[in-house]
């Protein structure tokens, strides 16, 4: 079960660049439901979700770089490319936050994974956090996928 609150970013931290990075490339199989693709620097997974926005089943799968390439050939509409940092916020949780790149370019979006329910519900974001869009699918990336900024 993923369990993920996503926000927009009002500021950028200071200190952005000593934090991990990782060079996500990801694309859609099938949007209804969720399969998606993604490369990770040079890990790549399928991944199925289920419907939700707060909380919703997911599953990862390994795969090859062959079978990525063989798979990204079938995919539908936009394959989406972002850096994502890593950002500890203490108490075992942690930010990730995207910096989309291409049709996305200036979109910056943020997500938290919580062990619970309430967790998620407790939970106080820092101040370079900006509005709370876990409940507005057109920052699911699979929306954006199939979608353009001139959409919103």
């Amino acid at each position: 079960m993923e369990i993920e609150r996503k926000f927009l970013v009002r500021a950028l931290p200071e200190d952005l660049e000593t934090f991990l990075c990782l060079q996500i490339e990801q694309a859609y199989l099938c949007t209804d439901p969720v399969i998606r693709i993604r490369r990770e620097n040079d890990n790549y997974y399928l991944t199925c979700k289920g419907e939700g926005m707060l909380a919703r089943e997911e599953c990862n799968l390994p795969m090859k770089e062959e079978t990525y390439q063989k798979l990204l050939k079938k995919s539908e509409g936009t394959i989406l490319s972002k850096k994502r940092y890593i950002i500890p916020l203490g108490k075992d949780l942690k930010a990730e936050l995207d910096i989309f790149q291409g049709v996305w370019e200036g979109i910056r979006i943020v997500e938290v994974e919580f062990p619970d329910l309430a967790g998620a519900d407790a939970f106080c974001p820092p101040s370079w956090f900006g509005e709370d869009v876990t409940f507005d699918g057109r920052y699911h990336n699979s929306w954006m996928s199939s979608h353009t900024p001139e959409d919103f």
